[in-house]
């Protein structure tokens, strides 16, 4: 009988259920030296954040298959190592939805009634009620800023509570948000109409401080903020000061950039702010779905089965690794290229393979490229496997086509997007072995897909590279290329900095008041990790 190491406490219910299928043995507190002197017996593990399952620990892991994560973050886990082993690991990206969701509305219902206040002046043996007349949410606005898995279950309920539900995702299309009962709007429309707004995207450099001092001056002062995601999205700074001056009535936080709260934090002294300790997933219901779900998915990787849900892809054998890994990186960054330029909904994908790419697998070249679309907003981490099924969850479709032409070059990759604004154009190679984009939208133009890119759309005129030069010279920034693409002289133009330092706001302010300048967008492409095939995200 195979055997399987627990060691975090997992719901009872789950550790019969386990032992029906594998010999269990729970060792809860191993030391990481420990845990690498026992796991050479073990064919499974399972663990939740605690434990860390460092590449020592997988290496040592001579017989090891399944490593489960009794929860979604897996930060605490090698992939790279995992991967490289063949090990698969396993998630349960779903099992706290609800538990994040009702804890979502309760708090938002908190904030409405002041019930926390309320209770606390009644303990101290006062009977008041000046100052504690609440609102009614009926009829309210809900400003969702995100609406995967987590912000969708809030919009349901909230929609039994007859408020009116608009979000701010990007990449989830019309359609499928209607079907939720939500309308998409941009952020700077959702702060400034919401009467109460609740953060459900997840936590990358674009969304951390998201909700900081700039945002906080838009929204009504009527308005009341809720956080159930991660601490850091909401520079607590900058909302304290939002809260003392009156600019926002209430808050609510179930998470903080530093946990556990500081004792000093001034947010405890904060009579507008309610404050719970990042519990919005601890439910019995959620702990006992979370660990049902991942014994259930270890037992089955060691009958045989396909995982559920896998945290990480399948091992490419050096060969085809090789002769993929140039336009898996490709079709990854031009992902990222476009989802850091999106500023619309998307509502369909079409990806054509022209010449010699489309005798590629196209299939890990789709998975690669929505990685790299959906890397930063997906609220689980992304690998070749699971994709296509989170694209599929946010509404997007996605059409593929294999034609022999390829423009000119040897292989191209053309992705094109229908957003609610119109379409957009992607065009990407292969050249001596790196990643090229070669077009954006009616623009030709050659650059490596990596490092720092300035992007930006202008009306031609003389001078304007010399100006922009001027602005990020006097910023101390270097520019190691420029590319300039055009429809005709005169005309409009995109124009492609490589740099070698990001802008700070003031200098790509300066740069946005060109009086030729339409858009610019600082774009970021680190290099891929698909060498190793593990997660993003």
């Amino acid at each position: 009988m195979k055997r399987v190491l627990v060691t975090e406490p997992l719901a009872e219910e789950a550790m019969r259920a386990l032992a029906e299928h594998v010999q269990v043995d729970s060792r809860p507190g191993l030391s990481e030296q420990a845990l690498v002197e026992a796991i050479g017996d073990y064919d499974g593990l399972v663990v939740r954040s605690a434990t860390q399952v460092t590449a020592e620990v997988i290496r040592a892991g001579k017989r090891l298959q399944v490593i489960g994560r009794a929860g979604i973050g897996v930060d605490n886990i090698d992939l790279a190592q995992a991967t490289r082993r063949g090990i698969i690991v396993v998630n349960v990206p779903s099992g706290n939805t609800i538990a994040v969701a009702e804890h979502t509305i309760g708090l938002m219902l908190a904030l409405a009634r002041h019930i926390p206040r309320s209770d606390a002046g009644l303990r101290a043996g006062r009977w008041e009620k000046r100052g504690l007349t609440g609102i009614e949410v009926r009829g309210k606005v809900l400003g969702l800023v995100g609406l995967g898995r987590i912000g969708t279950a809030v919009a349901q309920r909230a929609a039994g509570l007859e408020m009116q539900i608009i979000a701010y995702d990007p990449f989830v299309s019309p359609e499928r948000a209607a079907r939720a009962g939500v309308r998409l709007v941009d952020l700077e429309q959702l702060l400034r109409t919401a009467d109460f707004i609740s953060v459900h995207t997840p936590l990358t450099e674009r969304t951390r401080h998201l909700i900081g001092a700039e945002a906080l001056a838009l929204v009504k002062p009527t308005a009341r903020l809720i956080n159930c995601a991660r601490g850091e999205i909401v520079d607590e700074a900058a909302l304290l000061a939002a809260l003392e001056s009156g600019r926002l009535a209430g808050a609510a936080l179930d998470v903080f950039e530093q946990e556990p709260l500081g004792p000093d934090s001034p947010l405890r002294r904060c009579d507008k702010a309610i404050l719970t300790p990042h519990l919005a997933a601890a439910t019995e219901e959620a702990q006992l779905a979370v660990s049902l779900d991942v014994a259930r998915q270890v037992w089955e990787v060691l009958e045989g089965l396909p995982p559920r849900a896998p945290v990480n892809a399948p091992f490419l054998d050096p060969e085809a690794l090789a002769e993929l890994r140039p336009y898996l990186e490709l079709a990854e960054r031009m992902g990222s290229f476009y989802a850091q330029m999106a500023g619309n909904n998307l509502v369909r994908l079409d990806l054509t393979y022209g010449g010699d790419v489309a005798d590629k697998n196209v299939e890990l070249l789709r998975a690669a490229l929505l990685i790299g679309l959906l890397c930063s907003v997906s609220e689980e981490p992304l690998n070749l496997i699971n994709a296509a099924m989170v694209a599929e969850s946010r509404g997007l479709t996605l059409t593929e086509h294999r034609v022999p032409e390829a423009d000119n070059f040897a292989g191209l990759i053309t992705l094109r997007v229908l957003t609610t604004q119109g379409e957009r154009v992607l065009a990407g190679t292969v050249m001596r072995q790196e990643p090229h984009i070669v077009r954006i939208d009616d623009y030709w133009l050659d650059f490596v897909a990596e490092g720092l890119l300035l992007v930006s759309e202008h009306v031609e005129q003389p001078g304007i590279i010399g100006r922009m030069g001027t602005i990020l010279g006097e910023a101390g920034i270097n520019i190691h290329f420029v590319q300039v693409g055009r429809r005709q002289r005169g005309g409009q133009g995109a124009m492609v900095l490589g740099i070698d330092d990001a802008l700070s706001e003031q200098a790509l302010g300066q740069v946005l008041q060109l009086p030729s300048i339409r858009s610019a967008h600082l774009v970021s492409l680190p290099a891929c990790a698909f060498d190793r095939f593990a997660t993003c995200g």
